[in-house]
């Protein structure tokens, strides 16, 4: 996490501070906050927030300055915490403690969504990855941003990750280009077995997966990867850094580009196809 962004992140905790100590109705104190923000809330959550150790949502904002007699002010702090909460996560800081708290994090992001939006170009989506296609990449990321070498255990959290999947009230709306398909960023025996796991998803009740022919004609070039979690926060991931956006234009470009892109992919039998097409060329390498 970025010294800049902490900054700000402290910087509005004192701010969330200075709500609770100035209600119209007389100070509180961080007990008589959470009670009176009731379920899920404790005086440590209260201090979390206004110490900056963690980063209120924008619900729960809302229930704060309503909390504090202060719903007024709800509009002028969201346009606050919005423009923090955008912010570049440098991989070199995430990493320092290796994969799994990164896998971990995004888990959580997973957890709290109900729709996800999700398109990668070259490379089988993290959230269907078999384990060792998973430790393929792990590998190769260790290397490239010289991290600690926690594969087994980012692999497993991945894995973990995955328990989403089988959620009922979860739905998963996913694109992948064909060049995913054919990526050879592991072991051929190892792709197959992936390939296979791709093909038992489709049909799936919490996953709709389509595949993005690379004879397809394309109304927009795909660039990287990007997922939209219940349009409230969108993840891209680039070399350096990952980007969080959680304003509301960007979200909306975002799941524009992610509709335009869904024109040219294929579902069901003619995507089975393309996997299948994919595993035989594996075959016959």
């Amino acid at each position: 996490m970025s010294t800049d962004y902490q900054r700000a992140r402290e910087a509005f905790g004192a701010r969330l501070r200075e709500l609770r100590l100035s209600c119209p109705d007389g100070r509180l104190t961080g007990t008589q906050l959470a009670e009176r923000l009731g379920a899920g809330w404790t005086k440590v959550k209260v201090s979390k927030l206004e110490n900056g150790k963690q980063t209120i949502t924008t619900e729960e904002l809302q229930r704060w300055a309503v909390a504090c007699g202060q719903g007024d002010l709800y509009d002028g702090l969201l346009a606050q915490l919005r423009g923090f909460r955008s912010h570049i996560r440098s991989w070199r800081r995430q990493l320092a403690r290796g994969h799994r708290p990164v896998q971990q994090t995004f888990a959580a992001e997973y957890q709290r969504s109900t729709v996800v939006h999700g398109f990668e170009s070259v490379t089988v989506p993290g959230i269907l990855q078999t384990a060792d296609y998973a430790r393929s990449v792990f590998t190769r990321y260790a290397e490239l941003q010289r991290s600690p070498r926690d594969t087994e255990e980012a692999v497993r959290a991945r894995m973990q990750r995955q328990d989403v999947l089988h959620d009922p009230h979860k739905q998963f709306k996913i694109l992948v280009g064909e060049t995913a398909l054919r990526s050879l960023i592991c072991a051929p025996s190892v792709l197959a077995v992936q390939l296979d796991r791709l093909s038992r998803l489709i049909g799936m009740d919490t996953i709709e997966l389509g595949v993005i022919p690379m004879a397809a004609p394309l109304r927009i070039p795909p660039t990287g990867g990007f997922w939209i979690h219940d349009e409230r926060l969108v993840t891209v991931e680039v070399w350096h850094a990952d980007l969080w956006v959680d304003d509301r234009d960007s979200i909306a470009t975002y799941l524009r580009t992610w509709h335009t892109l869904r024109n040219s992919a294929v579902y069901g039998a003619d995507a089975q196809n393309l996997i299948n097409a994919a595993w035989r060329a594996l075959s016959r390498a």
